[in-house]
């Protein structure tokens, strides 16, 4: 039952961590009600799996990066992964308190503002901006504070995008890409205090490696798509998304 449950929860992760609606809250929902064991583990290890989504997605511009680290966007990169690595140290002790789902309605009801106001800010944009250093760090202040489940990271960093005037489908494609060293960072701290404190994992590394895949293979879907929607569709059906499965939280959780 338990591998079945990381299955869908693989499933979860790569639908819903490109798309604006928190893939770590839908983690956290799905985890407490099908009693999945170390939430905030499983979590990190999927998203590492979408991580490699991003890699074989955007593989040439982070190639271009690899081979020019000061060109601008390796420079914007930096300078956005900076105010997201202070935030998330100092609210780190909170966010994993967080894992048990307690303010994950809070969190989607604020994923859903910052949406709606991001999308009215669009809409009164008509000449949107490339990503600068200044609209890289304002998503990377976003970012920090995304890291509590519920808030999404790539709503809060595409809002942010949007709130500083920049394009749309640009702030998409930086907000993947500026997914990358947080994420490894975050596995990084988890397997140390994992080591330090002598944990006994008991997931089941098969399910979890099954979950991984799928996130993966279905990420690479949700990249492409979320591409298309952020240059056609408005955010308004994500703000009533997030409206709903916050009701939702409310009333299982």
């Amino acid at each position: 039952m338990e591998i079945v449950a990381l299955l869908f929860l693989g499933l979860i992760q790569g639908l819903t961590e490109f798309l604006p609606i928190s893939s770590s809250g839908h983690l956290v929902l799905f985890g407490n009600l099908f009693n999945i064991n170390e939430t905030l583990f499983v979590s990190i290890i999927l998203h590492v799996a979408t991580l490699l989504s991003v890699v074989i997605v955007f593989r040439r511009e982070i190639w271009q990066m690899i081979k020019h680290p000061f060109s601008t966007q390796s420079l914007n990169l930096y300078i956005a992964t900076i105010p997201t690595c202070v935030i998330a140290l100092i609210a780190l002790p909170i966010a994993k308190i967080s894992f048990s789902g307690k303010f994950l309605a809070i969190s989607f009801l604020i994923s859903a503002v910052l949406l709606y106001f991001a999308e009215r800010k669009n809409n009164l944009c008509y000449q949107p901006k490339p990503i600068s250093k200044k609209e890289a760090l304002i998503m990377g202040i976003a970012q920090g504070l995304a890291i509590f489940p519920g808030i999404s990271r790539s709503g809060a960093t595409i809002s942010a995008g949007l709130f500083s005037g920049a394009d749309k489908t640009q702030s998409a494609k930086f907000s993947f890409i500026m997914s990358l060293p947080i994420i490894i960072l975050s596995l990084a701290m988890e397997i140390f205090e994992i080591c330090v404190a002598g944990t006994v994992l008991t997931v089941s590394p098969i399910g979890l490696t099954l979950a991984s895949l799928i996130a993966c293979i279905v990420g690479i879907l949700s990249i492409k798509v979320m591409i298309k929607l952020t240059a056609k569709a408005s955010l308004k059906y994500f703000t009533a998304y997030l409206v709903l499965i916050a009701i939702v939280c409310l009333i299982v959780l």
